[in-house]
């Protein structure tokens, strides 16, 4: 399937789908000699993983990887990394009603229409499952990163009408105090009891996760077309059920004057602001790089809908199966798996354009 790959030099290449064997990935352009930190990985992956609360699914899968090439002795070789994930908890007789019928908001109807041939069970390769591979590469890319500098901060700012304002770089110990990643007590206790009342509904509901970088290097980013900022657009878009990016002052800029949203410099090269959120014309500037990703509610409601079936006729389809309230908690760590990947990529790439 083409638009399985990301990144130039720092490159993933993931396959598998939600009910088959297995998932997994070959990264290649990953430099040698970097020690891994194998507990990381897994860690990165059980922040993802399914069963964690009463608000995902309840599909239990240890989603242990295992490393097929690329690494001796606990370090990076320079070869390419291949490494999979066991699908172990299947229950592909729950998607059987499924499998003429076309779910509202899901990417059914549109992979049946395209490749004519459609994997009804749980979706397919357009399932969330296929994240697991992102996890594994960008829990290697920061890493690499790390020995660099570069450090990553990630949590929910936002679900449903439950609002958390702010751009603090908090610590992962930090996030992960509340089961659903927002740094602020309060706030998740307010988001669980969201989440409860629409579970109890059988409904579900969508949020905001923001990514801030700190220590990038100046430098990185390619204009015109391979901007920072375009790329991680492009990083974040790809990921299921984004409905939209934004980074710096994002959408609000457009109610703020010039004066109000030009950055001023310190005599340092710092700006006194930070509304470019780290980045100017393509480029990072040295300062933090913030960015936002939201998502929409989750497609599967556990409700009867109106949809169609694979003949075009009118049906009913039920609602039923292991399903997340809101994903938002759990997409944390694939927000940040492909903010580092985009990153290294664009690190090796300016080194590249240096002698």
């Amino acid at each position: 399937m083409a638009g399985s790959s990301f990144g130039t030099i720092f490159k993933l290449t993931s396959f598998g789908e939600s009910h088959g064997i297995a998932l997994g990935g070959i990264i290649d352009g990953c430099p040698s000699g970097v020690k891994i930190d194998f507990d990381l990985i897994q860690n990165e992956l059980n922040r993802r993983r399914p069963g964690q609360n009463n608000f995902v699914t309840e599909r239990k899968e240890a989603d242990e990887v295992v490393f097929l090439s690329g690494m001796f002795e606990g370090k990076t070789t320079g070869t390419p990394i291949g490494f999979t994930i066991q699908n172990k908890d299947q229950k592909s007789k729950d998607y059987s009603h499924l499998k003429d019928n076309y779910r509202p908001s899901h990417a059914d109807f549109t992979y049946d229409k395209k490749y004519r041939v459609r994997d009804y069970r749980g979706g397919g390769r357009s399932s969330a499952r296929e994240t697991v591979c992102r996890v594994v590469a960008g829990a290697i890319a920061k890493q690499v990163l790390r020995k660099v500098g570069i450090q990553f901060s990630t949590y929910v700012t936002r679900i449903g009408t439950v609002d958390y304002d702010s751009s603090i770089f908090f610590s992962q110990k930090e996030i992960d105090v509340s089961p659903l990643k927002c740094p602020s007590k309060d706030v998740s206790g307010e988001m669980e009891r969201l989440l409860s009342d629409f579970k109890s509904k059988g409904d579900t509901l969508g949020g905001i996760i923001q990514c801030v970088i700190k220590d990038v290097p100046i430098g990185l980013g390619e204009p015109v077309f391979d901007k920072l900022h375009a790329d991680l657009g492009k990083a974040m878009l790809s990921i299921n059920a984004v409905k939209g990016f934004e980074y710096g002052s994002g959408f609000q800029s457009v109610g703020m004057t010039g004066s109000v949203h030009n950055d001023s410099f310190d005599t340092n090269g710092k700006t006194k602001t930070n509304n470019s959120g780290g980045i100017q014309g393509g480029i990072s500037n040295g300062m933090p790089i913030v960015c936002r990703v939201a998502f929409k509610p989750v497609a599967t409601i556990m409700k009867d809908q109106e949809t169609i079936n694979s003949k075009g006729k009118p049906v009913i389809i039920e609602g039923k199966g292991r399903h997340d309230v809101c994903v938002v908690p759990r997409a944390v760590p694939i927000v940040e798996a492909m903010a580092a990947l985009t990153i290294l990529d664009h690190f090796l790439r300016q080194k590249s354009n240096q002698i």
